[in-house]
């Protein structure tokens, strides 16, 4: 299979099981979303969602009362975040890849990209979304990061690297966590296209207990999880569930950083 298949293969896992995604991936911080409106996001402001998946960032977005259309790739995702957002009349959420839908004549105030950024075609992604806005408008990024703390200290890693390494080749050798200082604020992507200026970060450390059961939960929804055979999942899975079970008491608490990049379009 080519990388491009790869690729394309990855992006469609989320897909598979939208009810397992909706359940167990987290959540934003709050705060995120109130940094967003002191940036200057007016409470009636137009924003573009490009990958709202189940709604995970367009629930609390319609809640502050803007008005959004939200383009999600997978039809099962798309059909959940409509339920979710069944509530709202300021949303509309269209099944459709962001490369191939075409733009509305009206500019919007706002692009935002919650996890889902670095997924959209890197021959396109900054030049559309700036496409899609007004002059003076924004492209909001949201990033999530893995990082060191919680029960995510070098000897827990260590260990659940160990079967990573036996149960997925495609594993780096000797893979160790970041701390938040470590993982550097990148503009280059925005800044080089000329259509943007200097982003703004926005950072938030924060924590989450999962059960064992959960933490499997959370697991199959990242995409290269759910792409392993059959059976290399089932035997590494199993292991992190007995390596949880036996030395940790059946919790684990994991550590992220959200990071929120805001970029004026300038031309």
């Amino acid at each position: 299979m080519s990388e491009s298949n790869d690729y394309v293969r990855l992006r469609e896992t989320f897909n598979e099981d939208a009810e397992r995604y909706d359940r167990a991936r987290p959540r934003y911080p709050a705060q995120m979303f109130d940094d967003l409106a002191a940036a200057g996001v007016a409470p009636d402001a137009r924003v573009l969602e490009i990958g709202c998946g189940t709604g995970q960032a367009t629930v609390p977005l319609a809640e502050r009362g803007y008005r959004i259309v939200a383009v999600e790739l997978g039809a099962d995702m798309a059909a959940v975040a409509r339920r979710n957002l069944a509530g709202s009349d300021s949303v509309e959420v269209v099944t459709a890849a962001f490369e191939e839908w075409p733009l509305p004549a009206e500019p919007f105030d706002v692009v935002l990209s919650a996890t889902a950024f670095h997924w959209i075609d890197p021959a396109v992604r900054v030049s559309k979304s700036a496409d899609a806005l007004r002059l003076g408008g924004l492209l909001a990024t949201v990033g999530t990061h893995h990082i060191a703390g919680g029960t995510w200290t070098e000897a827990f890693f260590v260990e659940i690297q160990k079967l990573y390494e036996r149960f997925d080749p495609s594993t780096p050798p000797g893979l160790r966590l970041e701390g938040a200082p470590d993982i550097p604020e990148d503009d280059r992507e925005l800044t080089s296209s000329e259509r943007f200026g200097p982003a703004s970060f926005y950072r938030y450390e924060w924590e989450l207990p999962y059960s064992t059961a959960d933490y499997l939960d959370l697991l199959l929804t990242y995409s290269g999880h759910r792409a392993l055979p059959d059976a290399q999942q089932s035997a590494l899975l199993n292991s992190i569930a007995r390596l949880i079970d036996v030395n940790y008491g059946g919790q684990v608490v994991k550590r992220y950083l959200t990071e929120l990049r805001l970029a004026e379009r300038v031309r």
